[in-house]
């Protein structure tokens, strides 16, 4: 039994892994920084860049089978 391929290639799981530290990273700092509430949209896009990242993680964790049995 294979494990499977996610859809993110390794160049873009790395970019993704990136983008995601450094808008974790930014989120805090322009927290206090700045005085509005903009930091929330690099906390959203870092949680949302996350999500593709577990979600290509589940996919790569799969059997190769379980997706080809249709």
């Amino acid at each position: 039994m294979h494990q499977g391929s996610g859809f993110l290639t390794t160049r873009q799981r790395r970019l993704a892994w990136l983008g995601f530290l450094l808008a974790a990273v930014q989120a805090p700092v322009s927290a206090r920084l700045v005085e509005d509430s903009s930091w929330l949209f690099s906390l959203c896009v870092a949680l949302m860049v996350a999500t593709v990242i577990i979600a290509d993680d589940a996919a790569r964790r799969r059997p190769a089978d379980a997706r080809s049995s249709d």
